[in-house]
């Protein structure tokens, strides 16, 4: 978040601070400037003026400059000296005002929780119990927002509700609508999506009617919209509001928002199956990020590590993740590539770890860790373990309600219901996951969905079906370049493909032959009479099965055979 870009004449929480009457067109002339967006003359013009004198209000208006030009050491700098010139002028609100902005921009620029923080005690205790509502609605838009980040959302809400009454008492538009956004994107990720949705539906509806006194305003509430909707992946709403701050971004030359523009868009495409938009998107999004906000690298870089992840373009993942730092975001996706490369013990540990660090409060941000923990629960054979992540998923996505994520929980259902034998159960599931996924444009998710699909009628005897679905899942995940998930969907295509044919296979031919047919769910006696051995060979052979594949139980064996392609082996 950004500080608010004021002209001379928006300056909106108080009368314009007295200047030097000596030379009223220098800084006549610089507030026009930036007015007109020619930043760098704007600069230079402020420059002049305090050249000439230190005054308050040259200083401020030395500071948006420098933010539109992206310069954090300027800002910083300017808004400091402006909240000492008018501190020491006893002009409390104009310096709460300049401590609210120095608070925002060492969040903005630096990534300075707690040096944030400590600014906006500062501004409270300057403004006192009464007077000043627009700096105190200020303030509690920036408090909602440090709450927020938080993953305090019902604190975050109460700040925003409050900005916005703020807002309409004092006829602030801008108050207003982003106290409004505040609050419906904290109820979005308390899964309160229809309530949230309404308020920050209001908000945008304000900014488009163009109230603000200032454009920043409008921008930030459509980057609200934009985060809310891509949270419960409601991407087709969300690529609408991003067309508007791309606007915005070119329109005003905002490298920062161009960064964050483009890094949303990358995610839409990415669920759209945009592969090739999405690569560029992110390159540009680290690039602009880089010059203009570089605490919020991270965000696009794990996003393009997980593009490549899902490319198989491993070493390019990892290198970018070093990048990344430890996200939350950055761990989900080492914890996906650990489950690729058959490490799911790793993976079920950084799925863990995600879930402790996220705030309860805020359950629509646990989705993507649960997501992983059914996962990683699966590959080690923990049925019981896949369904408490997935009760709690499903718990989440059914209060939420978007067809998005919908689609996601019943992909899962039908994952847990196949480990658990249920074929004919997780087949309605995984039907249900891949005509939502279809319905919402999310190629990749759709065709993973048809891998799951094809397992399971695999398992329930219907062959030519399962290698129908099979098909059709691998040619669209290669179109996509999925190459990771391709290969999964490759032993469904017949014996030839089959892992138990690779030289590093583990098991015998006969403990092979055991373990298709407990893929079935039989009993070691109807085993034994179907084989033609006694019980205890038979017992024999699973045993030997658990320990060379390293799985806890009979119910896991069968889930390795049919993701691994072992059930079509004649």
């Amino acid at each position: 978040m950004g500080a608010l870009a004021f002209t001379r004449n928006q300056r909106h929480n108080q009368p314009v601070a007295p200047h030097d009457v000596r030379q009223p067109s220098v800084l006549d002339d610089a507030w026009a400037q930036l007015s007109a967006r020619r930043w760098a003359e704007a600069r230079v013009s402020f420059e002049r003026a305090l050249a000439h004198e230190a005054s308050a209000e040259a200083y401020e208006g030395l500071s948006w400059a420098a933010w539109w030009l992206d310069d954090a050491k300027c800002v910083l700098e300017a808004r400091e000296q402006a909240f000492r010139a008018y501190r020491d002028a006893e002009d409390s609100a104009s310096a709460a005002r300049m401590a609210i902005w120095v608070a925002a921009d060492q969040l903005d620029f630096n990534g300075a929780l707690a040096t944030a923080s400590g600014w906006l005690e500062r501004a409270e205790r300057l403004l006192g119990p009464a007077g000043a509502e627009k700096e105190r609605g200020w303030l509690a838009f920036h408090q909602g927002y440090i709450a927020s980040i938080r993953g305090e959302p019902r604190q975050a809400e109460l700040h925003g509700a409050e900005a916005a009454r703020l807002g309409r008492a004092t006829k602030l538009a801008d108050l207003e609508m982003l106290g409004l956004a505040l609050e419906g994107l904290s109820l979005v990720s308390r899964a309160e999506v229809a309530r949230g949705m309404r308020c920050i539906e209001e908000a945008a509806a304000i900014a488009l009617a163009g109230e603000a006194s200032i454009p920043i305003s409008s921008a930030w509430t459509y980057c609200f919209m934009v985060t809310a909707c891509t949270r419960v992946l409601d991407f087709a709403r969300a690529y609408e509001w991003c067309d508007h701050i791309a606007e915005f971004a070119g329109r005003y030359g905002s490298r920062y928002l161009l960064g964050y523009c483009r890094s949303e868009y990358a995610t839409i495409y990415l669920w759209r199956g945009r592969w090739q938009e999405a690569e560029r998107a992110l390159e540009e999004a680290i690039a602009a990020l880089a010059v203009s906000r570089p605490t919020l690298q991270p965000g696009p870089l794990a996003e393009l590590s997980e593009l490549r992840r899902r490319q198989g373009r491993v070493d390019e993942a990892l290198e970018l993740l070093g990048r990344a730092g430890n996200s939350s975001k950055a761990q989900l996706c080492r914890g996906r590539l650990a489950l690729d490369a058959g490490n799911a013990r790793l993976a079920l540990e950084l799925g863990e770890r995600v879930r402790r660090g996220l705030s309860e409060e805020r359950p629509v941000d646990c989705v993507p860790a649960l997501e992983l923990l059914v996962r990683a629960h699966l590959a080690l054979g923990s049925v019981d373990g896949a369904g408490d992540a997935l009760d709690a998923l499903a718990s989440i996505t059914e209060r939420a309600g978007t067809p998005g994520l919908r689609a996601r929980r019943c992909l899962f259902q039908g994952m847990v219901a196949a480990a658990r034998g249920e074929h004919d159960v997780a087949q309605r599931w995984l039907e249900d996951a891949l005509d939502g996924f279809e319905h919402c444009g999310a190629p990749f998710d759709a065709a993973c969905a048809r891998v799951e699909l094809a397992l399971s009628l695999l398992a329930l005897g219907r062959l030519d079906q399962a290698r129908r679905e099979g098909s059709l899942a691998r040619a669209r995940l290669l179109e996509l370049g999925a190459r990771v998930a391709a290969a999964r969907a490759e032993p469904i295509l017949g014996p030839d493909a089959a892992v138990e044919q690779a030289s590093s296979f583990p098991l015998s031919r006969r403990e092979a032959e055991v373990l298709r047919l407990l893929v079935g769910g039989k009993t070691n006696r109807e085993l034994a009479r179907e084989l033609c051995i006694s019980e205890h060979t038979v017992h024999r052979h699973v045993t030997s099965i658990l320990r060379k594949l390293d799985l806890p139980s009979r119910t896991a064996a069968a889930t390795w055979a049919l993701r691994n392609g072992i059930a079509l082996r004649q």
